[in-house]
């Protein structure tokens, strides 16, 4: 049993401000370290690269620290180590002067900022009740959405304001606010130093425990986690349950038919995603216009999660995913077309209206994924079912942004995009073929 903690909880959580200034200082960097590696020289299939590697680091350092934090029994170290790797991370990238120095510090980074994730997990439902762990979610999950939306805005106005109030060129703004990004991610470390709360209690066997348990009544930790289906934090729980030999033995065809779709539709998300920042570059987009863009996308996705769980509670999760997936297959390759023939503003508010529509398509995806996968599993086997596509999807991303950076290098942006709106589209059809066997998922679950 773990003990109630001898502070109130609004005062316990003060600790994730400090967590969310870490967060802020990394959803910054996540589009200024390809456009630094583009001031230096950086092609689209590098920065595709970039992408790539950052994907897959999250999952071996989320593991490795899991494990070593389950040893210690300590988690404030582990959050700690994790802000200050940031700061020095993000410091050597603006100290750095070649794209490749840029990639292995960038892939230093998430591999750090994937480190903590579980550890975040453990803290926040400190003598909380197992029926609670829903609501702490949901707070850990605000400050780390707000903080990642919070930098990209920052960083939007500084891109802006720089060059014309301190006369910058553009490799120095990047320079400076990497360093920037850098103090204020060790700002971080010192607010979690102050106000962390008491010494954990819960184990993290009890958690894995409790938490799958959850899974199996509900197919998903809860309706506050939806909006990240293949982050870090839910990647390592994911790996660490996942026993894929009793997945597929006990797996209906229709859901290993949804998990390649969902494979799919990953490569094909990041096919766009990865070469990216540097094709915004190429038509001439400033690196404000591209931090706006990606404001827009990121604020049309807060804007619409709970709007989008409300309609997935009363319509076909299926068919709303496929408007989304026929929405995005139209979405990436308009964005090649408006930034290649269109210009001056009429592209960028054909862009920037794109961009928000992405961003809303991505949260009926990500709130519908889970919902499907959980109604297609067994519920013998719904964790199980919940970590594949969890890792599936992290697969996908990594895949599919180094992909997209060779078509984009060899064939051009337009054939990327293209691309990556060909291979959503062919996932949509998978997902489509599903039809009524989404019924007979449900019916299956309970067998």
């Amino acid at each position: 049993m773990s003990r109630l903690p001898s502070s109130p909880p609004a005062r316990r959580d003060r600790w994730l401000v400090g967590w969310a200034l870490g967060y802020a200082a990394v959803g910054a960097s996540s589009l200024v370290v390809p456009l630094y590696a583009i001031e230096l020289g950086a092609n689209a299939l590098f920065v595709g690269l970039i992408a790539a590697t950052a994907a897959f680091a999250g999952a071996p350092g989320a593991i490795i620290w899991g494990r070593l934090a389950a040893r210690a029994n300590r988690r404030r170290p582990f959050v700690l180590v994790a802000l200050a790797s940031t700061a020095g991370s993000l410091l050597v990238v603006a100290s750095v002067n070649s794209p490749m120095a840029v990639l292995a510090a960038n892939t230093l980074l998430w591999f750090v900022v994937a480190a903590a994730a579980p550890v975040l997990n453990l803290i926040v439902v400190e003598g909380v009740t197992p029926d609670q762990w829903d609501r702490r979610f949901g707070v850990l999950n605000h400050y780390q959405g707000y903080g990642w939306l919070g930098g990209l805005v920052v960083g939007a106005l500084w891109s802006a304001l720089a060059p014309r109030v301190f006369a910058l060129d553009a490799l120095a703004v990047q320079r400076w606010f990497l360093v920037a990004s850098g103090g204020v991610a060790a700002l971080g470390a010192i607010v979690v130093r102050v106000w962390y709360p008491d010494r954990p209690t819960v184990s993290s066997r009890r958690f894995a425990r409790l938490s799958a348990g959850i899974r199996r009544q509900s197919g998903l930790i809860g309706r506050s986690v939806r909006a990240v289906p293949y982050g870090p934090s839910r990647m390592y729980w994911a790996l660490r349950e996942l026993d894929v030999a009793d997945l597929r033995a006990r797996a209906t065809p229709v859901l290993l038919n949804y998990l390649a779709a969902a494979t799919l539709f990953f490569v094909g998300f990041s096919v766009f995603f990865g070469p990216l920042p540097a094709y915004l570059v190429s038509v001439g987009r400033t690196a404000d216009e591209v931090f706006v863009l990606f404001v827009l996308s990121s604020l049309g996705s807060a804007l619409s999660y709970a709007r989008v769980g409300a309609l997935a509670a009363t319509y076909d999760s299926r068919r709303l995913q496929v408007g989304a997936l026929a929405t995005r297959g139209f979405a990436f390759p308009l964005v090649a077309v408006a930034g290649t023939y269109l210009a001056g503003q009429t592209s960028l508010v054909v862009l920037g209206a794109t961009f928000l529509v992405i961003g809303v398509t991505w949260a009926v995806i990500a709130v519908t994924a889970t919902g499907l996968v959980t109604r297609l599993a067994p519920d013998l086997i719904r964790g199980e079912a919940l970590g594949a596509y969890t890792a599936l999807a992290s697969i996908g991303g990594g895949v599919g942004s180094a992909l997209g950076g060779v078509v984009a290098t060899e064939l051009g942006y337009v054939s990327a995009f293209g691309l990556a709106g060909v291979i959503v589209v062919a996932a949509l059809v998978v997902v489509w073929s599903s039809g009524e066997n989404v019924v007979r998922g449900r019916l299956a679950s309970t067998e």
